[in-house]
Order: C-alpha cells, then sequence, then structure tokens
C-alpha cells in the first residue's frame, strides 16, 4: 500500500463535512448516505492497512525531506497500533452512521450532526496517524470539541449542563498536554515523536521529565476519563445521541486518551518503573471504582458510561502490566501477553460498548425513557434488541463464548505469570460485580412487567441491522484467542509496543 494512502484517513472525513453542509441543503438525504458510504470505503481501507500489514510507512506532508537528520516536515505515520486503532474507529463509525439513518430523525439539523460526526472521526483518525506532537494535539482538539457539540445536540437542559462540564473538564486537559508538550519542546526542540524519542534515549530520568510525564498522564488521564479524572464522562455519554454515546465510550477515549498514553510512555518515553506503576494503578483504581459507581445506577446510560470506566481499567492493567516488566527487563513473553490482552480487551470493548449504547437508544427511542424501572416486558416487543443486548451483556461480563471472556482470560492470566496477583484478584471480582450489574439490566429491561412498554415495537430496519452485525462481532472477535488469527490482527500492534525503539528508527532510518 502506499504511503500516500494514508492522508485519505483524514482527507475523506474532511471531505464529507464540508460538502454536507453544502450539499446537504439542497439534496434530501444526501447526509444520511453520503457519511454512510465514506464510513464503509474507511473501514474497508483500515481493514486492508491491518491485514495487509506493510510494515511501518510515513507520510511526509507537503513532502519536505529531513534537514540534516532533523525531521522538518509533519509525519503521518500507520504502523501496526495505529492501524489497528483505525480498524477501531472507522468500523464502529460505520455501525453508529447506519444505525444513525433512522434514529436521528427525531432531531432537527441533521446535516450538523452528520458534519460534527465526520470532524469527530476525522480528528481521531488523526490522532491516531500523527507522528507528531502538535498536530497529534491539534487533531485531538477537532475530535473533541465535535464532541462537545454532539453531547449538546439535544438542546436540553440535561445536554447543555452535560456539555458544559465536559468542556471544562475537557479544556483543562487539552491546557495539560499543550503544557506537556510545551515543555517537552523546550527540552528537546523537536516536537517529531520519534525524534523526541531519540533526544530523550540517552537523558537521564530527571525531575523535568518526570513532572512532565505526570502532567500529560494526567492530561490524557482527564480525556480517557480514568479515575479520578472521570467526572465529565456520566453526563456527557448519557446525554449525547446514541450513536454518538456509541462513539464516545466506544472510540472517542480510547484514541484521544489511552491510545496516546500507551504510543508516548512505549515508543517516546524509557519506560521507568515508578511511572509504569502509576499508569497500572490508575487502571486497577478505574476497573474497581467503576463497576462498583455502576451497580447502583437506574438510568441505563449512566449505567453504561461508568461501565466505560471499569472496562477501559481492565486495558489499562494490560498495558501497564507489560510497562512494567518492560521496565524490569523480566519475561518479554509475559509482557507480550500482558499488552495483547490489553489490546484484545480494546477492540472487544468497542464493540460491545457500542452495542450496548445502540441497545439503550432502541429502548429510549421505542419507550421513550432510560429509567430500568419504567421499561420491563420489553423481550415480547423488541427481540431483535432483546437478543444483541444479551449478547453485549453476556460479552461486557465475560461470559463464554463471547469475546470479553477471552480477553479478560489473558489479562489475568498474564498477571498471574507476571506474579500480579492482586490485579488478577480484582479483575476477577469487577468481573463478577459486571455480570450482576447487566443481570439487573436484562431484568428490568426485558422482563419485569410494567404497562409503560405495551406500546413498544421494534426500532426501524437500519439501527436493527447495526445492533445485529456489532451482535455477531461478539462472537466473532472471540476467534482472536487462537494463535494464527492474533498474529495477524494482534501480532503487529502487539509488536509495536513490545519493540519500543524501533519505532523512532524506523521512522528516521536509523
Amino acid at each position: 500500500m502506499e504511503s500516500s494512502i494514508i492522508i485519505w484517513f483524514v482527507a475523506l472525513p474532511l471531505l464529507a463535512a464540508f460538502l454536507i453542509p453544502v450539499i446537504g441543503r439542497v439534496v434530501d438525504g444526501f447526509q444520511r448516505i453520503f457519511t454512510s458510504f465514506i464510513m464503509l470505503a474507511l473501514s474497508g481501507l483500515s481493514v486492508f492497512a491491518l491485514l495487509r500489514d506493510a510494515g511501518m510507512q510515513t507520510y511526509i506532508v507537503g513532502g519536505w525531506e529531513p534537514v540534516e537528520g532533523v525531521p522538518i516536515a509533519i509525519y503521518m505515520v500507520l504502523d501496526g497500533l495505529s492501524s489497528f486503532l483505525l480498524v477501531i474507529i472507522n468500523l464502529l463509525g460505520l455501525f453508529s452512521a447506519f444505525y444513525a439513518i433512522s434514529y436521528i430523525k427525531r432531531y432537527t439539523g441533521e446535516n450538523l450532526f452528520y458534519t460534527l460526526m465526520c470532524l469527530m472521526i476525522a480528528g481521531m483518525n488523526g490522532v491516531v496517524l500523527s507522528g507528531d506532537l502538535f498536530n497529534l494535539y491539534v487533531f485531538l482538539e477537532i475530535s473533541v470539541i465535535s464532541s462537545y457539540a454532539l453531547v449538546a445536540f439535544g438542546v436540553e437542559k440535561t445536554e447543555l449542563e452535560a456539555s458544559y462540564k465536559y468542556q471544562v473538564l475537557g479544556g483543562l486537559a487539552s491546557l495539560l498536554v499543550l503544557f506537556g508538550i510545551a515543555m517537552l519542546y523546550w527540552r528537546t526542540g523537536t516536537l517529531n515523536i520519534a525524534d523526541t524519542a531519540m533526544l530523550l534515549a540517552g537523558a537521564r530520568q530527571d525531575a523535568f521529565l518526570v513532572f512532565v510525564q505526570l502532567i500529560l498522564i494526567t492530561g490524557f488521564g482527564i480525556k480517557a476519563a480514568l479515575i479520578p479524572f472521570h467526572a465529565w464522562l456520566p453526563d456527557a455519554h448519557s446525554s449525547a445521541p446514541s450513536p454518538i454515546s456509541a462513539m464516545l465510550s466506544g472510540v472517542l477515549i480510547k484514541a484521544v486518551g489511552v491510545y496516546v498514553i500507551i504510543r508516548l510512555f512505549f515508543n517516546m518515553f524509557q519506560p521507568e518503573t515508578p511511572l509504569a506503576v502509576v499508569i497500572t494503578v490508575i487502571g486497577a483504581l478505574s476497573m474497581v471504582v467503576g463497576v462498583l459507581l455502576a451497580i447502583g445506577q437506574w438510568d441505563l446510560k449512566r449505567l453504561l458510561a461508568y461501565h466505560s470506566i471499569s472496562q477501559m481499567g481492565y486495558v489499562v492493567i494490560g498495558v501497564g502490566m507489560g510497562m512494567i516488566v518492560l521496565a524490569g527487563d523480566g519475561d518479554r513473553a509475559v509482557a507480550a501477553l500482558a499488552i495483547g490482552g490489553g489490546l484484545f480487551h480494546m477492540i472487544n470493548h468497542a464493540v460491545f460498548k457500542g452495542l450496548l449504547f445502540l441497545n439503550a437508544g432502541a429502548i429510549e427511542y421505542a419507550v421513550g425513557t432510560r429509567d430500568m424501572k419504567k421499561m420491563g416486558g420489553l423481550a415480547k416487543y423488541m427481540p431483535v434488541t432483546l437478543g444483541s443486548s444479551f449478547s453485549a451483556s453476556m460479552a461486557i461480563s465475560g461470559m463464554p463464548p463471547f469475546n470479553g471472556f477471552f480477553s479478560k482470560l489473558v489479562i489475568i492470566v498474564a498477571a498471574v505469570k507476571g506474579g500480579f496477583y492482586l490485579l488478577a484478584s480484582l479483575a476477577v471480582i469487577a468481573g463478577i460485580i459486571t455480570l450482576a450489574s447487566f443481570m439487573k439490566f436484562q431484568r428490568y429491561a426485558f422482563y419485569e412487567k410494567s404497562p409503560g412498554s405495551t406500546n413498544a415495537k421494534e426500532v426501524p430496519a437500519t439501527m436493527c441491522i447495526s445492533m445485529i452485525s456489532l451482535a455477531i462481532l461478539c462472537l466473532a472477535l472471540s476467534l482472536l484467542i487462537f494463535p494464527g488469527i492474533r498474529e495477524i490482527f494482534l501480532g503487529p500492534a502487539v509488536n509495536t509496543l513490545v519493540e519500543m525503539t524501533e519505532y523512532a528508527t524506523k521512522i528516521l532510518n536509523l
């Protein structure tokens, strides 16, 4: 695959965001069909890039070659990790856009909705492809500013309040990230991630670098809504239109939060045990506290939002354990297993949590409420929503043969092999509480009797197709546990993180 194709991951959604407000004014339905077509093209391109595995590829914006070995251009980089994230972002974007064809008709301003959605996709794609710290920040802001507007899209009091809270904390996070980038530029004189990695390779891990790393962990931790930086997430994810809730929970907190932490602390900074422990502890707290906060919720979308925090904790402890092992020159096989488990759970979470938010949107579409106490008896009227939500509930709870079971199993096995017995125990306990939480959802939404649900009926076909497709993926992704398939889909991303220094040397051709 030619490296010039990299730019289309950003150019296509930006093109859509430009054309939709113009053509959508005169051609009815253009925005719905064109967005789905663009997302289908991006999904196909991302899957092709992952399966092709042509090694690391770079696109130098403007064609500016390095001057005396110094990379002065903006670099876009496609490697195993970024191609893996592109699949997650664009596949869930495709299903969310297709789901929205029917769902969004209940709102006004369809052109604005699809324009903002395409901008959010462009920003996230740009974040995972950027090889430059400042442009990573620019793409990050494109995605989160779009998400601020989408959270407030219903323009009701709760939506506006949630968006305001999200903007305040998101603005604080952006300030911290920009400050951290400025401090690194002050220290190194470069913004290129690979060049920064080479300049820091021989540097002493002094108080200045530790301070910058803690600032970046805090900034991106807020973006990822990890404990204790999570205050904005329950309101924002529950207030947004359901296709956007699926995107926020399924991919945004990964692309602009967890992914960047992983990229910087594996491929730019030298892994150090103390900071690796800090990241892992944050993950463990998120996993446990998130599920404890979720169990008492009766608003369905708030329950799902808190579970996003908990499930991101599984991802972070997986990669965190791998970082600890690598920092201590431990068994690289154990590190690869832990990192692979974390990345496996990352794509699993995108699928089952995206599906659960689409299920919540279908129930709200049919019944008009998110309060589980006012649902009940929907199994008779909404069989597609029942079946797909059961698949997603079992997947997030870690029940076989669904995908969540296998990724959690890999993380727990890696924790035992690495001697992280407390983390293994906490992962099991959090899984049990998660199962209890989703048994509650299934019972009160579909089986308890409620006179308010007698007029419910199944949602339109486009919404059903998206839910069925994601439910199938909840089973299909279980195949990633098998070695041959795992190496194809997860191997390149794991290798990018385990072989930490190769990112810089390959980009700079050293």
